[in-house]
């Protein structure tokens, strides 16, 4: 009888390591590396990332350090409208440090928070305020909506890939 209620409790282990597994692999964050310029698809959404450069703002917003700009075309590849924002992009450098991107309504295209319908394509700009060194490599990090529905992770290479 006791052999038996071991074997039982074994396979139990086993088992929810077994689902543990499945359940870590489904749910892990899983990033696309590429280099400005390059198709990255994230969730439905296709996009191509340029370095725009830098600069010191304007009246109205002045940068602590300096706004690093960077071109966005998304074009969302779905068959449903989804959600693209400023809030999904981050920079980070070569210590990891990562930047939220700065709304400031420096041009027209200035990326705020767009709908796109299927098929629909977009090009927006958006910029991070960071102590901006030319010799340091930056990574733009793209982050999938929640409805998306996907683990991808966009990180781009902007500078001295």
């Amino acid at each position: 009888m006791g052999g038996i209620g071991i074997v039982i409790v074994i396979g139990a282990i086993i088992a929810s390591m077994g689902i543990a597994m499945i359940m870590y692999t489904q749910y892990t964050t899983n990033f696309i590396e590429s280099t400005v310029g390059e198709k990255i698809t994230v969730g439905p959404v296709e996009y191509v990332v340029t370095f725009e450069g830098t600069h010191e703002g304007s009246k109205e917003v002045v940068p602590e350090n300096t706004f690093v700009m960077i071109g966005i075309t998304a074009k969302n590849n779905g068959d449903e409208k989804t959600l693209f924002s400023g809030g999904q992009l981050y920079i980070v450098d070569e210590k990891e440090q990562k930047h939220e991107a700065v709304y400031g309504e420096f041009s027209s295209k200035d990326l705020l928070v767009e709908w796109l319908e299927p098929g629909e394509s977009i090009e927006r700009t958006t910029q991070f305020d960071i102590p901006f060194d030319e010799e340091t490599q930056y990574k733009i990090i793209i982050r999938p909506q929640k409805e998306q529905s996907t683990v991808d992770t966009a990180l781009i290479c902007i500078t001295n890939c």
